[in-house]
């Protein structure tokens, strides 16, 4: 064996090893600066456009997808609510609805929390869900269930609709809901809430003069196959309290925009 070879291979591999390395950090250094050169030039932008935000929430920097299945309401299940002096039928097997034989009074004050201890006692996986809105057009109340603290957001499959008469009282709901929900395996990077409101500026959503209030990461549904569910984790962005965005946290597309009715 030839030691001077053998080493001087080492030598020059242990090299191009080195320069590859050394090329990579310089590279995500400069992608790096590149970012924050970006992110302050949108900034710049901003003010100029006289655009506004509240304060930016952090977000975890990986999620995955997440699945689930409708559920099915069973005989036991509507025999437990007709207990509970409703009237309830199923529209089809993943969803019922209910008409209370007495209208439930709501007060004036606290109203959430009024919503929130009716639920408990009268509908069935009552935590799961938490307040959306109000839609004062059709005087309907919206709750949304939750995955992991986050709202599901505008999926008919897992959210409770309550109607309300002309003198502010529950009278009835309809109500679907997603079980068995879980992470899938494969986790992917979260952009900022910033960088969505960069897309929705280049866009031509978010115009001058506007203010960004309300953001929130979620999930929105990605496949809907009647029974089964995979939704993706979702910026939730309200411009002027006038317009919902659901803004895709894994590639920035905008999903959905919505004019806002929900109080």
């Amino acid at each position: 064996m030839d030691w001077r070879k053998t080493k001087t291979i080492f030598i020059l591999t242990f090299l191009v090893l080195n320069i590859f390395l050394g090329a990579q950090i310089l590279d995500k250094r400069e992608k790096s600066q590149l970012d924050l050169l970006a992110e302050a030039s949108t900034e710049e932008q901003f003010e100029v456009d006289e655009i506004t935000y509240a304060d930016l929430p952090k977000a975890p920097s990986k999620e995955s997808y997440i699945s689930g299945s409708s559920y099915v309401f069973t005989d036991e299940d509507v025999e437990k609510l007709m207990k509970k002096d409703q009237e309830v039928k199923r529209v089809d097997e993943t969803t019922i609805n209910a008409v209370w034989k007495e209208p439930i009074a709501l007060p004036e004050t606290n109203m959430t929390s009024r919503l929130n201890t009716v639920f408990q006692d009268q509908i069935l996986f009552a935590d799961q869900y938490k307040f959306w809105g109000y839609n004062p057009v059709s005087n309907t109340l919206y709750f949304f269930q939750q995955y992991d603290g986050k709202h599901i957001y505008s999926n008919s499959s897992g959210m409770v609709t309550v109607q309300l008469n002309e003198l502010g009282q529950i009278v009835s709901y309809v109500q679907t809901y997603i079980t068995d929900l879980e992470d899938m395996e494969v986790e992917q990077d979260v952009i900022s809430v910033f960088n969505a409101l960069e897309n929705l500026y280049n866009s031509g959503d978010l115009t001058p003069r506007s203010h960004v209030g309300h953001m929130e990461l979620g999930y929105y549904t990605l496949l809907d196959n009647t029974n089964s569910h995979v939704l993706i984790p979702t910026w939730h962005i309200v411009i002027n309290e006038e317009q919902d965005f659901f803004v895709n946290a894994f590639e920035g597309s905008i999903i959905k925009k919505d004019n806002r009715t929900l109080e």
